[in-house]
């Protein structure tokens, strides 16, 4: 059954973002599964491209600065399909990193290009080249400006955004998208744009992960999770062992969320708050 599931991020989000984070969701979530009919690489990547742009999110507009006070975006887009994937790390002038993600998937050579060689790739393939301040907002610049006079340390805020999604031919795709935690290290590269981290899929199922970025990357949160689907273990069991052993293991925080080829969706979090929207035929919820 074709369906798709979308996160917002995982952790305390403030009351007053609760409202922003559903409305995003359900958008996002809406917009993706009008492609199901076509394609759900197609809808994994118009759902992020949406929360990109809705700068309620740490993705694209709106991201989390940098201890420079820039915004560095990791993207990544995964066909389960085929097991391929493409993915874009610290690109500081692209819009949308998914749509560049999703090109790289496409290419024979090469899956994973950084900084400067991303951004010359998309501009290559004709995508306009903006200037960073564009992707900063002044309720960014307020928090890096309060965090660089208190010399904090990078915060575990988690507003990363993803979508898993099965399309009416049972193929599943997934795509994740974030500009890090607040106050990271520049060239901070974390779990997102890395395959078995905070992605992954294939011919059976597929994942996104959201959370502290440096656990899901020792712990290979979305393969953990994937590997227990494909053995035939329901989906929100899966997430629940997978989250478990993020606990465990690595002291993690964060969640996941994740599909089978059935379209039987799953997630789980150990934060205060999980912003989720989920559709297919028969049902439809978001929630945090």
């Amino acid at each position: 059954m074709k369906g798709l599931i979308v996160h917002g991020g995982a952790w305390n989000i403030p009351k007053e973002l609760h409202s922003a984070h559903l409305k995003g969701c359900k958008k996002a979530a809406d917009i993706g599964y009008e492609y199901l009919d076509e394609s759900a690489l197609k809808a994994v990547v118009e759902a992020v491209a949406y929360m990109e742009d809705d700068e309620t999110f740490d993705a694209g507009i709106g991201s989390f600065l940098n201890e420079e006070g820039e915004v560095e975006l990791d993207a990544i887009v995964f066909d389960g399909k085929n097991r391929r994937f493409g993915s874009v790390c610290g690109v500081r002038r692209i819009k949308n990193p998914v749509r560049i993600a999703k090109l790289i998937c496409d290419e024979e050579n090469f899956s994973i290009l950084i900084a400067d060689g991303a951004e010359k790739y998309a501009s290559e393939k004709g995508f306009e080249l903006i200037e960073n301040k564009v992707l900063v907002t002044e309720r960014e610049i307020k928090r890096w400006k309060e965090m660089k006079s208190n010399n904090s340390k990078p915060s575990m805020a988690f507003s990363t955004v993803g979508c898993v999604a099965v399309d009416a031919y049972g193929n599943i795709a997934c795509a994740t998208s974030t500009g890090g935690t607040p106050m990271k290290k520049r060239g901070r590269v974390g779990d997102t744009p890395i395959p078995g981290a905070g992605t992954y899929a294939t011919p059976l199922a597929g994942i996104s992960s959201t959370g502290y970025g440096e656990a899901i990357l020792r712990a290979m949160l979305a393969k953990i999770v994937c590997d227990l689907i494909e053995k035939g273990y329901d989906v929100f069991y899966a997430c629940r062992e997978g989250m478990k052993k993020l606990a465990i293991f690595e002291h993690g925080l964060g969640g996941v969320i994740a599909m089978n080829s059935r379209g039987e969706y799953g997630f789980c979090f150990n934060t205060p708050h999980m912003a989720i929207a989920f559709k297919n035929e028969k049902e439809s919820f978001c929630r945090i």
